[in-house]
């Protein structure tokens, strides 16, 4: 997929603050019918995969992490979302870009999401970053879709399972 900002100017992207938290939370609800509480984002806060963009304002956010799974650290991209009035300037893009670059600096071996299995724009921007789909959860979200859990190795390309 392939985004050009409009505006002419690209958001600078820095950890998370606590001053962030309002802006975040606000995105968060505009941005998905089963939001996360205000509280999700608070613990979230020391983990360096928890970036915002922003120019004059935040117009965007990830979360990350990483967990040992099977012996190995894996990074989990656990949400993201760019302000509606922002969309298609390729926010997304860059957040998920430098989220990835956190969590293989941080020695995460595979990255994996999970998504909607109706959102076909988020879809479409994982798999240019290469991720492939794992395996599907069925009836993951509160309103019965399905969840596809997407995986790629820290340095792209493909991940076996283990």
């Amino acid at each position: 997929m392939t985004t050009t900002a409009v505006s002419g100017s690209t958001p600078r992207v820095r950890p998370a603050e606590r001053a962030d938290l309002l802006a975040v939370h606000r995105i968060e609800q505009e941005s998905f019918p089963q939001p996360w509480p205000f509280i999700a984002f608070e613990q979230y806060l020391s983990e360096p995969g928890f970036l915002v963009a922003h120019d004059d304002a935040v117009v965007g956010f990830v979360v990350g992490d990483a967990i040992i799974q099977h012996g190995q650290l894996l990074g989990h991209i656990k949400d993201i979302a760019v302000r509606d009035d922002r969309r298609g300037e390729g926010i997304g893009a860059l957040l998920l870009e430098r989220a990835l670059g956190v969590l293989t600096a941080e020695g995460a071996r595979a990255v994996k999401l999970e998504v909607r299995e109706s959102n076909d724009r988020a879809i479409s921007l994982y798999r240019s970053y290469d991720f492939k789909q794992h395996h599907t959860v069925t009836n993951y979200y509160d309103d019965g879709e399905d969840a596809l859990v997407l995986l790629r190795s820290a340095g792209g390309g493909t991940v076996t399972s283990g």
